[in-house]
């Protein structure tokens, strides 16, 4: 039997190839999505990726993961500094909820050093691009990662 995750990415995620590729890589989002579901399958996983610009749809989805337990790869891009109701709603989590970023937030601008996620999540993984999710989903498998 294949155990369900979500893979949620917030805002601005879904132009990734074209969005500042000097930062966030050359990989497009659908190259993200096929890494992720790749992975998983290899994992025994059913990898579900979604992305949303829409703050209350992210919140909806971390309420349908508690509500399942179902596990969670999180990139909540700029959530990630100021949003306290995703917060709220990743505290309610009932399996492993991982925080995931492309880049290094304490090797960029100060507003990017803080996270409302990260006392709320299981783990934190960042700096590595797209293999920032591919770890995430290593250690939801309980694999080593490093």
């Amino acid at each position: 039997m294949t155990r369900r995750v979500l893979v949620l990415n917030g805002p601005n995620l879904g132009r990734l190839g074209s969005r500042e590729p000097d930062v966030y890589g050359a990989t497009s989002y659908a190259g993200l999505v096929d890494a992720c579901q790749s992975l998983g399958k290899e994992l025994g996983f059913d990898v579900d990726v979604r992305e949303t610009n829409d703050e209350g749809e992210m919140i909806r989805w971390l309420h349908e993961a508690a509500d399942g337990s179902i596990p969670v790869v999180i990139n909540p891009g700029a959530f990630t500094h100021y949003s306290y109701g995703m917060r709220d709603a990743a505290a309610q989590r009932t399996a492993p909820l991982i925080e995931v970023h492309i880049s290094n937030p304490y090797a960029r601008e100060e507003f990017r050093h803080t996270s409302v996620i990260a006392a709320v999540a299981s783990g934190t993984i960042a700096g590595f691009g797209i293999g920032s999710y591919l770890l995430a989903l290593r250690a939801l498998a309980g694999e080593p990662t490093g």
